[in-house]
Order: C-alpha cells, then structure tokens, then sequence
C-alpha cells in the first residue's frame, strides 16, 4: 500500500515540506505578470460562424489558449464536477491511499506534482488522472467515493468529448482545410482527464490568477470569463498546423490564502496515429517544418523529460 504521506492533501501545512521548496531562480516572479492582458474570449453562440473560426484562428496563432462562453456545457454540470472534485480530495487519506501511484503508464491514479520519480523538487498540487474513453471500460476502476462521482464525471466527460470534437471542426475550418480533417487524422481520440488539486500554499503570495501563459516571453494571467472554459491547444496541433499555431508553455500558481481546484480535459490521439503537418499546408514557400511520428513517440519522449526542459516538440523538428 502506499505511503499516504506523499499527497499534500492531507494535512494541512503551516510550513512548506523541504523537497517543494524552489530555489529562488526558480520562483514565478509574480511581480512581473501581466494582470489585464485578457486572453481572447469567443462565444460559441455567435451565429457568424465565419466570425467565430476567424477569432478562433487568431487566437490560435497569438495565444494557444482561449476561452470560450456559450459552449454548450450546462453551467450546474461544471459546479457539480468541481464540488465532486472537492469532495474527493476531502476524503481521508487511507481512502486516497489505495488510488496513489507514482507510475505515469497506470490508467486511473491520484499523484502528486508532475513526475516524482525524476524530479527534485515537486509541483504544490495532488492530482487525480482518470482515462475516460470508452466510459464503460474504465468507469467501473474510477472512485466509488464521493458515491455520486461517477454518475457527475461520466456526465461531465460526455459533454467536455462533444465539445472538444466541435471546437476540431472550427480549428480545422480555421487552417483553411475541410472541417472533418482533424476528426479523420487524428482518428479515435483517447480522452483523460486530470483533477488538480492545490491546496493553501504556505509561503506563497496572496490571491493570484492561478494560470498563467507565456506569450513574448512575459507571463501573462489568464482571469476566467463567469462560466467560460478555457481552451489550450496542445502539442499535437503546432505540427498539425505546421508551426503557425503555437503550443505555448502555462503554469499554475498556487496562493496561501485560498485552495484552489483545476479539472483538465484531454483528447489525444491513440498510440499508434501518424501525426504531422497537414499537407495542404506545405508547399515550397512553406516547407514542413516537422517530420511526422506516432503519437507512442511522443508520448514515451514527453514522460521521459523533466518540466524545465526545451519544448518536447523540438525533438520533431526537420
């Protein structure tokens, strides 16, 4: 069984442990931060469809996030996932224990920081990562406690997996191919999900925005819409679009007055698909810019790294 001490959830701390404290060079410099540099915002609702693939397009190409407002995703499902999360991360720890693995391959785990195993000093966060397609296949191993977790996830998942292919079928029209071209080549996507849990960090600053991206080399806080999602595009579509959209680096900032909660949604491609510029992007002006791989590739390589290291993409590069 495992060490339960290893989670940070489960006491609470009136010190930092030793092995979460950065060196100082290593520290977000919050100070520097942009505070009102608002990442684009696009309504889903917007009957102008051309309007909406434009402002996804540019925000794509500026940002790599944006955040979406009418996306469909009933506002009392989002507050449900969330009280569920919490509920969760509340349990006692010999509760928590028996999900607690440091091993990055197992499909349902609670863990903590990034990868524990590599790294020196860990990231203030327990997470839970749960694989969530097909539903039926993995549902049955997820927690039975809180008792209406599964029922609130599964519904959550559905709903997060629809609007994730809606918003392929923009960012395809935005790139100027067919609208069904992502769903094809990227084929079956897996779907995981992480639920991020920072508790109070002693030590930290007060209330900050808790995720920031870098854009031009300044962070910037990205401060949610009421009821928005905010939508990061990954690795997989820089290649895809051969570099002119951007997978950016993001961080999440903890604070000491305020715990905070973060559930990520994932589609991926499964193991064995062929990613790669599209080759309606190519041409002699604009040369591939990456080879293609599998996506086993890239995932074995992104495990395989420390956080701090040069963007797993450049390992593709031509």
């Amino acid at each position: 069984m495992a060490d339960h001490n290893q989670l940070i959830s489960t006491a609470v701390h009136d010190r930092l442990p030793e092995n979460y404290v950065r060196p100082e060079t290593q520290r977000p410099r919050l100070d520097e931060v942009v505070s009102d540099a608002d990442i684009p915002v696009v309504d889903l609702a917007n009957p102008d469809r051309a309007a909406v693939v434009a402002q996804i397009g540019q925000a794509c190409r500026t940002h790599g996030f944006f955040q979406v407002l009418n996306h469909g995703v009933p506002v009392e499902l989002m507050l449900a996932m969330l009280g569920v999360a919490y509920e969760f991360f509340q349990l006692p720890a010999e509760e928590k224990a028996k999900l607690y693995s440091d091993d990055p391959a197992k499909k349902i785990r609670l863990s903590t920081s990034f990868n524990v195993r590599k790294e020196t000093v860990h990231n203030w966060r327990d997470y839970l990562r749960l694989h969530c397609h097909p539903l039926h296949k993995y549902v049955p191993e997820w927690p039975a406690n809180p008792p209406s977790f599964r029922e609130i996830v599964s519904r959550y998942c559905r709903e997060m997996r629809e609007l994730g292919f809606r918003l392929y079928g923009t960012i395809s029209e935005s790139l100027g191919l067919e609208q069904e071209y992502m769903k094809k080549v990227l084929g079956e996507q897996e779907q995981h999900m992480a639920v991020n849990f920072y508790p109070k960090c002693p030590g930290a600053g007060a209330d900050v925005a808790g995720l920031q991206v870098l854009k031009e080399g300044r962070w910037i806080a990205v401060n949610p819409r009421p009821n928005a999602l905010v939508i990061n595009i990954g690795d997989q579509l820089q290649p895809l679009s051969n570099g002119r959209y951007k997978s950016v680096w993001h961080r999440a900032v903890v604070n000491s007055d305020k715990p905070r909660m973060s559930v990520a949604s994932f589609l991926c491609p499964c193991n064995d698909v062929v990613l790669g510029p599209a080759k309606k992007l190519i041409s002699e002006e604009s040369p591939a810019v990456y080879r293609d791989y599998t996506y086993a590739e890239y995932y074995s390589k992104f495990w395989s790294r420390n956080l701090d290291q040069e963007h797993c993409l450049e390992l593709f590069r031509t």
